[in-house]
């Protein structure tokens, strides 16, 4: 599933609005809390926080499967981004460290990645293979969580696509976000104006993404993301916006 990749493709969307990504970022935190339902049934919740502790930025990400789900396929994921505000380069804050460990039934990982803007580099170890690498990267690089918010502060029109460079701990992906319609939904906490984006992504695990991937997005200021659909190897993933703080008002 990578459940908070699924979270963070529009992901990643707080004020001010800019056409500089990292300027997406407000002071103020975010929590939000979504239900993830597999083929119909609610099998998860997944809740991504933002925080600020001193020049750096703090997201995480967690997800965790139902009770009824984990004596079949037991889900516990943890993504954390740090960023720092500068490191040399036109951004206002860029990854400093990126780590996830994933646990999806059989399969799991456990990875951290620290970025070196200005170096244009980044080291990645692999605790569970006991592995380590550096890879090249580009001074617009965000890591697979962090890029939501850098995507949340683009300028997004309908019709067109943006472009954002993603390290996703095994290579870097130059990924294309296309922005595809507007579109009034339905959630739980009640009607959005939304627009309708397609992240082009792919991930590991047996919930792998194809690469058709849908997020609405609030067609506002603050660009949350209220509702989240991908089809997986087996059935369709969908993720809604239930509760949390820093939403715009809804319409009944």
């Amino acid at each position: 599933m990578k459940t908070f990749a699924l979270l963070a493709i529009c992901t990643l969307f707080l004020l001010p609005l800019s056409a500089s990504p990292a300027s997406a970022l407000s002071p103020t935190p975010e929590r939000l809390v979504y239900d993830i339902s597999w083929t119909g049934l609610s099998a998860a919740t997944a809740v991504q926080e933002v925080n600020y502790k001193g020049d750096e930025v703090h997201i995480v990400s967690t997800t965790k499967s139902a009770k009824w789900l984990n004596p079949f396929f037991p889900v516990n994921d943890r993504a954390e981004a740090i960023l720092k505000k500068g490191g040399g380069s036109d951004y206002l804050v860029v990854p400093k460290i990126y780590r996830e460990k994933i646990n999806e039934g059989r399969f799991h990982t456990n990875k951290e990645a620290v970025f070196d803007i200005p170096q244009l580099k980044v080291e990645t170890k692999d605790f569970l293979k006991k592995t380590e690498k550096v890879d090249p990267i580009s001074a617009r690089t965000f890591d697979s969580l962090s890029c939501i918010y850098a995507v949340r502060g683009m300028d997004l029109t309908v019709g067109k696509s943006i472009f954002i460079d993603i390290y996703d701990c095994k290579k870097l992906w130059k990924t294309e976000v296309q922005i595809v319609k507007r579109e009034e939904i339905k959630t739980p906490l009640g009607k959005f104006k939304c627009l309708v984006v397609k992240p082009l992504l792919r991930s590991e695990g047996f919930f792998a993404r194809t690469g058709d991937v849908t997020v609405w997005i609030t067609d506002d200021a603050l660009r949350i993301p209220v509702k989240m659909t991908t089809k997986v190897k087996i059935g369709k993933i969908t993720a809604v916006l239930i509760g949390g703080s820093y939403w715009p008002k809804q319409e009944e």
